[in-house]
């Protein structure tokens, strides 16, 4: 089979299987099929997921459809304001019998980890993702762990203005690849919910569609999508321009604009191209640059958030023409 023929049957693959993990996650969430798919971009590019939105609109629903859809480890971490660091990553632990320490493993320690309402434990507590997160491991006591792959985090978060919540710290933020919002449903959803979910729990019925090793197949798919320099200079433009804003005391960091590289080939991929467009580069501007980002204090006493300030960016830079494959 040629290159391109080989690369052609790579993505049917991944269009077959993601098709499968996104119906199995629309049977529990429906309506939404933006926010379905911006979580699949975030696992083909391996990154970790940020859900935000006020209590009761499925933002753990998505997380655990997500996991469950996937035969795979999955362990959820109830984030409270006792939560110790060591619940997340673990503690060496003294066995009397066999007179050594013993290492137990944290909530961290699966290929899916489920972090319910992350800005309601203290900052120190969040702090125990960070080297999970970027580095696919964990230091306890001087010995480094490494996590399976595939690994993603999937955390939920209620915005700031919600009692009892703490803001998560800059480089914690930095490290979720993309944020999303699940959003109030449109009636004629909230309808249908109303049917399935009353009588039962779809959750319970959700079986795997894929496992582990199908996934990490399709993140080596993903990692074979072609970025031209055009794309590569426009994806630098962008994040460039957040750091040269007045209107931003924080702009977006080289791990933004690899992050931001990075689903935009998962983006080209499961749209059936072994390319990327500066249109992926665009599409997911805002879901993986916006919550990096700090607006001034002008800009935040004048009503801009870092998304109006992101759009009026993205309207300023040039995009390349026909810079595709």
């Amino acid at each position: 089979m040629s290159a391109a023929g080989s690369a052609g049957a790579d993505l049917d693959t991944l269009a077959r299987v993601t098709d499968r993990v996104r119906h199995n996650v629309e049977r529990v969430l429906e309506g939404k099929p933006d926010v379905v798919t911006s979580a699949l971009v975030v696992m083909l590019a391996e990154g970790h997921l940020l859900i935000e939105d006020v209590p009761g609109v499925g933002k753990t629903m998505l997380s655990k459809a997500l996991a469950r859809s996937i035969d795979c480890s999955v362990r959820r971490i109830q984030f409270t304001p006792d939560l110790l660091p060591s619940d997340v990553t673990g503690v060496s632990v003294f066995n009397q019998n066999t007179r050594e320490f013993e290492f137990r493993p944290g909530g961290v320690f699966a290929n899916i980890v489920v972090g319910d309402e992350i800005n309601r434990a203290s900052p120190k507590t969040q702090s125990a993702l960070l080297e999970c997160m970027e580095e696919r491991q964990v230091t306890v006591d001087n010995t480094t762990y490494q996590l399976e792959a595939p690994f993603m985090v999937i955390a939920t978060q209620n915005p700031i203005e919600m009692e009892g919540t703490y803001a998560l710290p800059e480089a914690q933020r930095d490290r979720f690849l993309a944020r999303v919002s699940v959003g109030y449903p449109v009636e004629a959803a909230e309808i249908a919910m109303l049917d399935v979910h009353t009588g039962r729990r779809p959750l319970d019925d959700l079986e795997p569609v894929t496992d582990a090793s199908e996934i990490r197949k399709l993140i080596d798919i993903v990692a074979q999508v072609y970025v031209s320099q055009p794309v590569q200079r426009y994806a630098v433009a962008l994040t460039t321009a957040t750091r040269r804003s007045g209107e931003l005391t924080l702009g977006a960091s080289p791990r933004a604009t690899l992050h931001l590289v990075r689903a935009a080939k998962a983006r080209a991929a499961m749209e059936g191209r072994d390319y990327v467009l500066p249109d992926d580069v665009t599409a997911l501007a805002q879901p993986v640059l916006a919550h990096r980002l700090l607006a001034s204090v002008e800009a935040a006493m004048s009503g801009r958030t870092t998304s109006t300030i992101l759009d009026g960016l993205l309207a300023t830079v040039p995009v390349p023409e026909g810079a595709g494959g």
